[in-house]
């Protein structure tokens, strides 16, 4: 299980800065009310030296120690106390100088004492895995909850459908980078493919996975910027090192691409490569098994239907049942 580097950095970089903008705001609030009184700026000045006060007397050497910190201690209390008073005279709440962190679990630092990923970094990096994923917009329409089954004609569709769909709950809610299967959709347009794929792909990046979903089209023309591009920097980092790094990789709409030898070649490498790794793909086709076997090589087909679980989708458009709905 990882996050890609990309987003952990700028996720962990965007903590600091959030984290950074909170200390100067409290430091800006207490300058602003200690210039108004400056009997408040002597009081806080004695409750930030308490601390290096105890300190000194610990290392003093001198008589009853103990009794003299406790002096401090109380001394400290009873400062605390008159600053909470004329907080209260001048309308400011009891925390006025208290950093106000956005995560008070961790102080927006992202991890707990123990080193542990607080919860509001995962909330965070999985947001920016939704968009790096290339389904930022599908995510927030598109979810197990709302496949509806009513669209598939009762009896043995709707059955096959309702296979399908709990298949995919379960590759879902049991993902592992390393042994989740491959799977492989086939079925005519419109029959929920994008769908499913999309409430796959959510699920996984909220498990704290790195998913990356790209249409075939897409996916093949950065193959292709970054090889014949003029204007591409080969000292700027891969473009399409993600589609062979990520922990799942979701192709969309497989056969739509214009099919040449570059980008068979392409598939090839990729399916190839993600196979000899262990890393889990998904991919989605319009085309029917003869059609994948007419349009791309042997050893791209055998690994298809040899390394691949099959799920078939049936029925009818449900684009266009939808838009005879409206």
């Amino acid at each position: 299980m990882g996050y890609s580097r990309e987003n952990l950095k700028k996720i962990k970089e965007e903590f600091s800065q959030k984290r950074l903008e909170a200390q100067k705001e409290c430091e800006r609030r207490t300058v602003e009310l200690e210039e108004k009184y400056l009997d408040l700026k002597k009081l806080n000045a004695l409750i930030r030296e308490t601390g290096i006060r105890i300190m000194e007397t610990a290392f003093s050497g001198e008589k009853d120690i103990e009794g003299k910190i406790k002096d401090i201690e109380a001394e400290y209390d009873a400062n605390i106390s008159i600053r909470k008073s004329f907080l209260d005279a001048c309308g400011c709440p009891g925390d006025y100088f208290d950093v106000k962190y956005e995560c008070e679990l961790c102080s927006d630092e992202g991890f707990d004492d123990n080193g542990k990923m607080c919860i509001c970094m995962k909330r965070a990096l999985a947001l920016a895995t939704y968009e790096s994923s290339g389904i930022g917009k599908l995510i927030s329409r598109q979810s197990f909850e709302n496949f509806d089954l009513g669209y598939y004609k009762a009896g043995e569709e709707r059955n096959n459908m309702k296979l399908v769909l709990e298949s995919c709950k379960d590759y879902a809610s049991t993902f592992d980078s390393k042994t989740s299967e491959n799977m492989l959709f086939f079925g005519t347009t419109g029959l929920g493919k994008t769908h499913l794929s999309t409430s796959v792909a959510k699920t996984v990046i909220d498990r704290g996975y790195d998913v990356v979903y790209e249409t075939a089209q897409k996916l093949f023309d950065d193959f292709e910027h970054e090889k014949f591009s003029h204007d591409y920097n080969s000292d700027r980092e891969s473009v399409t090192r993600k589609y062979f790094d990520c922990d799942l990789l979701i192709i969309d709409d497989l056969g739509t691409e214009l099919s040449t030898q570059f980008t068979v070649s392409c598939l090839y490498n990729i399916i190839n490569s993600r196979i000899n790794n262990e890393k889990p793909m998904m991919i989605s086709t319009n085309l029917g098994q003869k059609e994948l076997r007419q349009r791309y090589a042997d050893r791209i087909t055998s690994r298809l239907f040899g390394e691949f679980s099959v799920m078939v989708f049936k029925g009818e458009d449900i684009r266009i049942k939808k838009l005879d709905e409206e």
